[in-house]
């Protein structure tokens, strides 16, 4: 976006995301329910500015997992401005996620593996041409949030 875009944008609502704070925290991604799938950050929604255009709200669903603020600005501009090839790339990420964490939450509920395992049988298993592809020591930290998070929603 340019600078002048930027400036003279027609942000006149509050963002849905991060509710004006600018920031993406905990309550926000548990309200989205995107516990597993973002951590707190700037919002990519808003840029963090706290505004939207109204417009926005329809191009681009408030919860839209993969509009982060870790992507190229030219692929949040792309998801922005709708672009196909883009947010079915998005889906695919999302589906992607959605997939790990069931794989994860079956073998540790079903299975009684713990992260290392689990995250090692899943690099057995993957095939070379998948469509993402996961360092071993961040598949693990993932794998141990995954638990993490299923433990506590067993005690809930």
């Amino acid at each position: 976006m340019t600078l002048f875009k930027f400036l003279f944008r027609n942000s006149n609502i509050e963002c849905p995301r991060c509710l004006g704070k600018t920031f993406v925290d905990w309550d926000d991604i548990h309200r989205l329910n995107k516990a597993l799938k973002w951590t707190p950050a700037p919002c990519a929604y808003c840029l963090g500015s706290g505004k939207v255009d109204k417009e926005m709200l329809s191009k681009v669903a408030v919860d839209y997992t993969y509009l982060t603020i870790d992507l190229p600005e030219s692929e949040m501009e792309k998801i922005k401005q709708g672009d196909e090839e883009t947010l079915e790339k998005g889906r695919m990420h999302e589906l992607f996620l959605d997939d790990l964490i069931k794989y994860a939450e079956n073998h540790f509920l079903n299975h009684k593996l713990d992260a290392e395992s689990i995250a090692d049988l899943y690099l057995k298993t993957e095939e070379e041409n998948a469509l993402y592809s996961v360092e071993r020591k961040n598949l693990i930290q993932y794998v141990e949030k995954i638990i993490e998070f299923k433990k506590l929603s067993l005690i809930n």
